[in-house]
Parts: C-alpha cells; structure tokens; sequence
C-alpha cells in the first residue's frame, strides 16, 4: 500500500469507528401526565432525568419526553418500550401488572408506617431483588429504579366521611384494572368497580362510582374536590412507578453512557419523592383541598383494625391467583417493610 493511501485508509477507519462509538443516541420517554415538573411527581422525575442525561453525556445521548399520554397509554407505553419503539418509561403497578403479574405484590394494604420506610424498602436489597426478577422475567427491558406516584393513597368519596371501618360499606369506588386493589375494597366492605382512568372523572361527576382511591398530588392536580365531598387519609397503599428502559437500547450504549443513566435514574427518583412531599404540603395538595372537600386523617387504631381484614384478603389472592416466586418476594417484601418500620433516620 503507498504511504499516502495508507494514511487516508487508517485516518478514515479511525473516524468511522470514533462516530459508530459516539454516535448520538435519541431517547424516546414516553408517560401519562402533564409536562409540569412542578405539577407531578412523574414530569418531575422525567425532567431531571432528561436534563442530566442530555448535560452529562456532552450530547452523545439526548432524551425526547412524551407526557400526557401522546404515544399511548400507560400499559401502551411498555409494550412500545419493550418493542424500542419508545426507549423508556414509567410504568404504574396497574400497567405493568399485564406484563409482569407478580408487581401485583406490592399492593399489600396498610403495610408502610410512613413515607421514609417505602424509600428504604425500595432502595434497598428488596427493590434490588425485585429489579432483577422483572429483567429476568421479561428479557427485554433494564429496571433503573422504583419513582414515586405521589406517595400513600387516600380515599375520596361524595356518599359519606369514612371516618372507621364501617363507613365503607356499600361505598362504590373505582380501583385499578388490578384483583388485588378490588380485594382489598371489598375487604373493606366496599363495592369494586374497576374503571380506565380516563374516565374516572366523568364517573365520579356522573355518579357511575362514589368514589376512588389515589395519592394527594393525583388527586388535587385531578380537581377531583370538584365532583367529591370527602378525603379520607387512609395511607392503605403505596404504588411506586418502575422506571424502565429498553434493554437493546441499554446494551448498545457506552460504559460510561449507562452509568450517566444510572446515576440519572437515581436523581429521577429523588425528584419524584422530593416533589410529591411538597406537593401534599403545599396548596397543591392537602392545604389547597382543605376547605374544598372534608379531610378525614385515620388513628393508628383505625388502620391496625383496617389491616387485620384486608392483608388476609390480600395475601390469599396472592396465594390462589400469582406463582410460588410471587409469594416468596411477598415473603421477603413484608420482612424488609418491617426493617423499615422499625427504623429511624441516622438513629
């Protein structure tokens, strides 16, 4: 080969490996509520999530969010991950639960004494366990954490305050497309009625249902105080998001590009907490619904007396309709919730 074609031939080689390596990458995420960051806990996660990785990657990884369901909806949105139509996503139990069953686990009612227990749990060995049997399970996709919904459930209702147990009875209120989440009303003596959440609040205006379940933020960013009279602070779930991305995608990238999306993940999490905290302090969530709906806050009492009939209810649902692996990550889910339970900030 003469010296000068030689030069050209490796310089060439040279380039085109450099730009097959760092070649820019376009992320496509994909969730189900508005582009405020400030309004919800999943634009919040999402665009600290996007602004870390589109900054720290000098460009080589960018990220394009579709909120409000543009794409599709929820459950839609993990098929198009799976499929690397879309990149990424925040997956609610109700939605993943068609794909992967067993999240339907951590719909264990009254199970969490406080909010600061769910971040242990979930950051800890059994989120880590959880991670892996969803990649395992499904092949396709690489868990990088468990964001906040907006923290513990309350219930809303215009037929009656539910103020003990008793006052659920006959209390029609719309659950999740999920059996556990209806178990667990109807354990309660209260009527299931599963609804797409799209028209959860036409049904509540209309009187389809009398009522619904979910966390402070969904409800005041719902307006759901306008077509209901009472809250009550039932704390009887946490649902955490699960942030996932496609693993063809994962896999092609860089060492270090997938640990910007590790530590992108991890701050993404962070914003969703640190969001839904202040939202359920601000006028935003129970101060603004406060003089608009009556707030009802159950006794420690109350909810030992709620969580005696429903988490029988609950785990025998797990046992007759999830696998073997389900109950033992039940098994190890209620031990870790307990360790939680039991513990305090830097005591």
């Amino acid at each position: 080969m003469k010296p000068l074609l030689k030069i050209f031939t490796t310089t060439a080689l040279t380039v085109a490996l450099s730009s097959a390596v760092f070649a820019e990458q376009t992320m496509k995420f994909g969730h189900d509520n508005k582009d405020d960051p400030f309004d919800n806990p999943a634009h919040a996660c999402t665009a600290v999530f996007s602004n870390i990785i589109n900054s720290d990657s000098n460009g080589e990884v960018t990220v394009d969010v579709f909120p409000s369901n543009q794409l599709g909806s929820a459950t839609e949105h993990v098929q198009m991950m799976r499929d690397d139509v879309i990149q990424a996503t925040l997956a609610s139990t109700g939605a993943l639960a068609s794909y992967y069953p067993r999240i339907d686990l951590l719909n264990l009612p009254f199970a969490f004494s406080n909010n600061a227990s769910t971040y242990k749990v979930f950051d800890g060995p059994f989120g880590k366990m959880l991670a892996k049997d969803i990649e395992d399970s499904l092949k396709d996709v690489v868990v990088l954490g468990f964001p906040d919904t907006g923290g513990f459930f309350a219930v809303t209702n215009s037929k009656r305050e539910i103020a003990d147990l008793k006052d659920f009875d006959g209390i029609r209120i719309r659950t999740m497309t999920l059996p556990s989440h209806q178990t667990i009303i109807k354990s309660l003596g209260g009527e299931a009625y599963p609804l797409s959440w799209g028209e959860v609040y036409s049904g509540l205006q209309t009187g389809v249902i009398d009522g619904q379940m979910n966390p402070i933020p969904t409800i005041a960013f719902s307006k759901f105080s306008e077509v209901q009279k009472y809250l009550t602070l039932t704390n009887h779930l946490f649902s955490p998001y699960t942030l996932m991305v496609n693993k063809g995608f994962y896999d092609g990238l860089t060492e270090a590009q997938q640990n910007i999306l590790r530590y992108a993940a991890d701050s993404c999490v962070t914003a969703s907490r640190g969001i839904s905290r202040v939202i359920e302090a601000s006028d935003r969530g129970l101060a603004g619904l406060d003089g608009k709906i009556k707030i009802t806050a159950l006794s420690a009492e109350q909810r030992v007396e709620m969580a005696a009939v429903s988490q029988p209810a609950f785990e025998k649902h797990v046992t007759e309709n999830l696998d073997a692996k389900a109950v033992e990550l039940l098994a190890v889910f209620k031990a870790e919730v307990a360790k939680a339970n039991d513990s305090q900030y830097l005591k």
